[in-house]
């Protein structure tokens, strides 16, 4: 850049210039009889062009001057975060489980017939006691009214081989009455007396018969399902509707066995359904382990007021603590490096300003926009939390105050 200076400089100079051009019009006027000195339009062709040459070198020196020039660099500022390095962290863990009834049951009659009513529908709630369904009880009624006459007369023939009984007793005692006719009255008695408890068993019978024509909600629930309708022939114990019960929700979930030592029955435990929290009492811990999740299963009583639908998802949220030595950093600070290693830029001061570093970590664990990482990194260390996209290994760098 000096050496072209020099030489247009000396292209330019405006003494060199004039000398050159004098020198070549006294070459061309060099001729017998003719004045060596320019004419008066020569001299105003030189001043000109002297005066733009001048022009020219002033503007090339400045230009020049500029680009040879130190520029002085203004170091980025960035948002640091110091690197805390812990030998262990608490995680949370979420086992998924269920939402079961405390009691569900397939209900049907105990009796063959048509089915005469059945008014609910599926999610109909039914209190206990309710009528659900009932059966055609015509066949039935018609059967206790009969026995109920055969149980009129058989009292009315009781009372009267009674009767007869007793005249004959006291007549056996003058011995009007043979012992033969005495006893046969007396037996007849006995086996009327005997026909009456077994006529009142059968009407007994036909009115538990009647009864169980009616099918009833055994507790408070609701109508899941309904399997037959209005005029239905049903046989004995087939289902007719599936009912549930209200109360006493409870949630099953599934925990790893060596998490079971850490639970106890009685103690409440934070549940997560539908994305709303609440606690809730554990039950039970069953003592066996499902063979297909190898998990075994804690039993939690879901509080009044939750409402919650048989067979929903819902989750326990426990925490655990991890051993490995490392510390949180954002995920902004992070950045993708070779072979699935991570990387992060590390603050190293110099003079009044920093510059960054590569330096290799492994993510461990996430929790929401914070990594749990270790490597290479030393405890106390100054690193680059965001904004990792505007800088390259030795940029230097400000910390934002």
């Amino acid at each position: 850049m000096r050496a072209a200076k020099t030489r247009l400089t000396s292209m330019l100079d405006p003494v060199t210039y004039v000398n050159r051009f004098n020198i070549k019009q006294k070459t061309m006027n060099a001729s017998p009889g003719r004045s060596l000195l320019p004419s008066k339009s020569g001299l105003l062709a030189v001043a000109t062009a002297v005066l733009i040459t001048g022009t020219l070198t002033l503007a090339l020196h400045a230009r020049v001057a500029g680009q040879d020039g130190p520029q002085d660099k203004i170091p980025l500022t960035v948002e640091a975060i110091s690197y805390s390095q812990q030998h262990s962290y608490q995680r949370e863990v979420s086992y998924l489980g269920l939402v079961v009834a405390g009691r569900k049951a397939n209900l049907g009659f105990e009796l063959p017939g048509r089915i005469a009513t059945l008014p609910w529908h599926e999610g109909s709630p039914v209190a206990k006691g309710q009528v659900i369904a009932t059966l055609d009880d015509a066949t039935l009624r018609a059967q206790y009214n009969v026995t109920q006459a055969q149980l009129e007369q058989s009292r009315t023939e009781l009372e009267l081989a009674q009767l007869n009984a007793k005249r004959q007793k006291d007549l056996r005692a003058t011995g009007a009455v043979s012992r033969e006719a005495f006893d046969e009255t007396r037996l007849g008695a006995q086996a009327l007396a005997s026909q009456v408890e077994a006529v009142t068993a059968q009407l007994q019978s036909l009115e538990i018969n009647i009864s169980k024509a009616r099918l009833l909600a055994p507790y408070d629930g609701v109508i899941a399902d309904r399997f037959v309708h209005e005029g239905s022939v049903v046989s004995p114990s087939a289902p007719v509707v599936r009912f549930i019960e209200s109360a006493g929700r409870e949630a099953r979930i599934g925990v790893s066995v060596s998490r079971t030592k850490s639970l106890k029955p009685g103690t409440y435990y934070p549940l997560t359904l539908r994305g709303s929290s609440f606690k809730a009492e554990l039950l039970t811990l069953r003592p066996d382990v499902d063979p297909i999740t190898r998990t075994t299963t804690a039993v939690f009583a879901i509080p009044e007021g939750i409402e919650a639908v048989d067979g929903e998802p819902l989750t326990l949220q426990l925490e655990e603590s991890v051993n490995a030595t490392g510390g949180w950093l954002p995920i902004a600070a992070l950045l993708e490096g070779s072979r699935g290693v991570w990387n992060v830029l590390q603050l190293n001061k110099k003079g009044g300003y920093y510059t960054t570093s590569r330096e290799a970590v492994e993510v461990i664990d996430i929790r929401n926009d914070q990594a749990y990482v270790r490597g290479t990194l030393i405890n106390g260390s100054l690193v680059v939390a965001s904004g990792l996209h505007r800088i390259t290994p030795e940029t230097p760098v400000q910390v934002q105050p």
